[in-house]
């Protein structure tokens, strides 16, 4: 059985980041974060341009057709690049939820339509996530009450803007008061979708907090080559080779899971919510070793504004509990394999 990836599934990941790498240096990013939306029009325009936004859309509204393995690849590339955009959540969480609502569902093709030009930005209002985020931009918010899906403009909701950590992160609070005319799917039908919308939401995490660990992992090699004390580059110190492999193993540990997680949920595996909580743990976790070994490599400068660490480093810290603390998702975890008819074992595992 092969479980490497094709080589067009390789070159679609290197294609993009060559594109991200040329359209979003640290400085760059810097300049959009210090903007009133901390968004750039532009860099949207030209992510839309390259087909990103269309990945999950189905061809029939003008879209790529493809699925979570692919994210799986790209969400990466975003964290590497720390992108100032919520663009998977409109083009990969919200693309999926609306692929999963039935046919003739109001609105639907038309979003799908125009989730795959770039033209639309839809902000998601899960009940795991008490902020959210981009809401001040959204064309539409799709919103969770009670297992239903409801669909409000922007103009419908009320929001507060609250600060995080991560400057490029807009997140607020929001109020709607949903209707029957918002409702575009009951509980019974929606319950369902909710759970492979949260799941989704996770795996962006997961991919995004693995791209941001290899990145401040790149940084931090490339500081103890180029820093120097007692005539020496850094990283010839025992001491710093520790910590940089400590990190590497943290990365390498954490691919599989990404990708397992992905597969299950490309095939609607029943255990996919295992999956993803422990591609989750497992990528958020080698995030946060990076950023503190990191930290400490660059002498404790890595925080200041001036030190590209810092913008990667903030951002694997805002998304730790996006989409799901780490005790949620332990607890995904316990409840499955704690369960008293776990499916755990080589059988399970490999198949009889």
């Amino acid at each position: 059985m092969d479980f490497t990836f094709t080589e067009d599934q390789l070159a679609f990941k290197e294609a993009i980041s060559r594109f991200l790498m040329t359209e979003a240096p640290p400085e760059m990013l810097r300049d959009i974060w210090e903007t009133e939306d901390g968004r750039s029009p532009e860099l949207r325009r030209k992510i839309a341009e390259q087909g990103l936004m269309a990945l999950s859309v189905p061809e029939e509204q003008g879209g790529l057709g493809m699925d979570d393995i692919a994210w799986s690849l790209l969400t990466q590339e975003l964290g590497y690049y720390a992108i100032p955009d919520s663009m998977a959540d409109t083009a990969y969480v919200a693309a999926g939820l609306l692929r999963a609502l039935p046919d003739g569902t109001t609105g639907r093709e038309d979003m799908l339509t125009r989730v795959a030009d770039g033209s639309i930005r839809i902000a998601i209002s899960h009940s795991i996530n008490p902020l959210v985020a981009d809401v001040h931009l959204a064309d539409k918010i799709i919103v969770e009450h009670q297992g239903a899906i409801h669909l409000v403009s922007r103009e419908q909701a009320g929001y507060e803007r609250n600060e995080s950590i991560d400057s490029s992160r807009r997140l607020s609070k929001i109020s709607v008061t949903p209707t029957a005319d918002s409702q575009i799917a009951a509980a019974d039908t929606g319950a369902a979708i909710w759970e492979q919308t949260l799941n989704r939401g996770a795996l962006a995490v997961a991919g995004q907090s693995l791209g941001l660990a290899q990145r401040m992992l790149d940084l931090s090699v490339d500081y103890a080559v180029q820093r120097k004390q007692f005539g020496k580059p850094i990283g010839s110190f025992q001491a710093v080779k520790h910590k940089l492999a400590d990190v590497v193993s943290g990365i390498e540990f954490a691919k599989p899971t990404l990708y397992r997680a992905a597969y299950a949920l490309a095939n609607n595996d029943a255990r996919a919510d295992l999956y993803v909580s422990h591609a989750k743990l497992a990528s958020c976790e080698a995030a946060w070793v990076a950023a503190r070994h990191g930290i400490q490599v660059h002498g404790a400068m890595g925080y200041t504004w001036e030190a590209d660490l810092q913008m990667f480093m903030k951002r694997a810290w805002a998304l730790n509990a996006s989409w799901g603390t780490r005790d949620f998702h332990r607890q995904r975890i316990a409840d499955d394999i704690l369960a008293d008819d776990a499916q755990i074992g080589p059988r399970y595992t490999f198949g009889e």
